[in-house]
C-alpha cells in the first residue's frame, strides 16, 4: 500500500482492508444486523467491495420499510464504503427505516465506471430480496460522504440508464432510486484545484504525499479515472455527475461545509445550479463554519447564517438560517420524495 494510500485511509478513518467472512445476524438493540451479504461475487478474490451490511427495525408491523443506502466515502481508495454505516442506522432505524450500509471497489481494484457498476449492482440485489427483508421497492434511497456523495449522485443521476448499467452480478432489474443525499460530493474534477481554498492544495498535498493536488497522476481522482486528470479530461468529465443530470432526477439533498478543505464547497454548487437549470428537484445546505465531515454540516453550533437552496421546476427559494440540516430534515426531505 502506497504512501498516498496510507494517507487517504488516516484522513479518512477507512479500516484495513479483511477477506471476506460469511454473512452473520445479530441483535443491537431495537434492529436487527446482517452482516457481509455478498451483493456479488468478490472481484478480486480478497475484495470485501461487494459486500453489504443490512440493518433492520424490530417492528415487523411498520414494514415494509423504506430503505436508507448509505456508501462511505475513502477517495475511492477503500473498499469498505459498509462499515460507516452504524451511525446512520443509529439515526434512521428508530424513525422507521432499514438501512443498508453498501461497500463498492476502491480505484486499486477497479477504475471507473466499475464503481458506479458495484453501486447498481447492490441496489439491484437489494431490489430483489426486498420480500425476503421486508424492503419497500417503491421508497429506496441512497446517501453517502465525499467519494460516497459522488456515488450517491452518480447513482440517482445515472438511474437506469441502460449503457451504464454494467454486468456486476447476475440480478437484472432497476438500480433507479427515489430520492438522494450527497454530503460534499466532487463533481468536477477538471476545476477541483482552482476551486480549493486559499493554503488548502498545500496540505493537501503533504498529506497524500503528491505535488498537485487534485490534478496530480496519484491523485484519488486520477487513480480513479486512470490517468491524470488533466491529459485525460474526456474521462474525467465522464465521472462528472453534472453531464448525467436531466429533468426525470429523482429529488437529490446536498450538503457542504465551506470550510471543507479536500473537496472544495464549489464542487457542490456545480451540482446544484445544473439541476436547477434542468429543472430538477434540488436541496442545497451550504453551510459556513463546517469542514469535511458531516458531523460538522449537522452540528448545530455550525448553523449559525447557513444557507438554503430549494429548487424546483426551475423556480428556486433561499432562505438563511433555517431550516437547519440535521437527521429530522433529511428524514422529512426523504419522505416528501417518496410521496412524489
Amino acid at each position: 500500500m502506497n504512501r498516498a494510500v496510507r494517507a487517504c485511509l488516516a484522513v479518512l478513518g477507512s479500516a484495513t482492508l479483511l477477506i471476506t467472512a460469511p454473512p452473520s445476524t445479530a441483535a443491537q438493540g431495537a434492529t436487527r444486523v446482517i452482516t457481509d451479504i455478498p451483493y456479488a461475487p468478490a472481484d478480486p478474490p480478497t475484495s470485501r467491495g461487494h459486500l453489504l451490511d443490512l440493518y433492520l427495525p424490530q417492528a415487523p408491523h411498520d414494514a415494509p420499510w423504506p430503505l436508507l443506502i448509505w456508501t462511505g466515502g475513502s477517495g475511492w481508495m477503500a473498499d469498505n464504503g459498509k462499515d460507516s454505516a452504524g451511525p446512520i442506522a443509529q439515526a434512521f432505524n428508530p424513525r422507521g427505516y432499514a438501512v443498508a450500509g453498501v461497500s463498492i471497489r476502491s480505484s486499486s481494484q477497479v477504475q471507473f465506471p466499475g464503481q458506479l457498476h458495484d453501486i447498481k449492482a447492490a441496489i439491484r440485489w437489494l431490489r430483489a430480496h426486498a420480500r425476503e427483508h421486508r424492503l419497500d421497492t417503491r421508497r429506496f434511497a441512497i446517501m453517502g460522504d465525499s467519494s460516497g456523495g459522488w456515488t450517491t449522485a452518480m447513482a440517482a443521476l445515472t438511474g437506469d440508464v441502460p449503457a451504464l448499467a454494467g454486468n456486476v452480478g447476475v440480478i437484472r432489474g432497476s438500480s433507479a432510486v427515489q430520492a438522494a443525499v450527497a454530503f460534499y460530493p466532487p463533481t468536477d474534477f477538471l476545476q477541483m484545484d482552482e476551486q480549493m481554498l486559499p493554503g488548502a492544495c498545500a496540505s493537501f498535498n503533504e498529506t497524500f504525499g503528491l505535488t498537485d493536488c487534485h490534478d496530480d497522476p496519484a491523485s484519488p481522482e486520477s487513480l480513479l479515472v486512470g490517468c491524470p486528470i488533466q491529459t485525460c479530461p474526456r474521462a474525467a468529465q465522464a465521472a462528472n455527475p453534472v453531464n448525467y443530470v436531466s429533468r426525470r432526477d429523482p429529488p437529490i439533498m446536498i450538503l457542504h461545509g465551506q470550510q471543507d478543505t479536500l473537496v472544495p464547497h464549489a464542487q457542490s454548487i456545480l451540482l446544484y445550479n445544473a439541476l436547477r437549470a434542468k429543472g430538477s428537484e434540488a436541496t442545497f445546505f451550504s453551510v459556513p463554519g463546517a469542514g469535511h465531515d458531516w458531523q460538522q454540516v449537522l452540528d448545530p453550533a455550525n448553523h449559525t447564517g447557513h444557507t438554503v437552496y430549494r429548487t424546483r421546476d426551475g423556480s428556486e427559494r433561499i432562505t438563511v438560517g433555517a431550516p437547519d440540516p440535521s437527521w429530522d430534515t433529511i428524514d422529512r426531505f426523504l419522505r416528501q420524495a417518496f410521496r412524489r
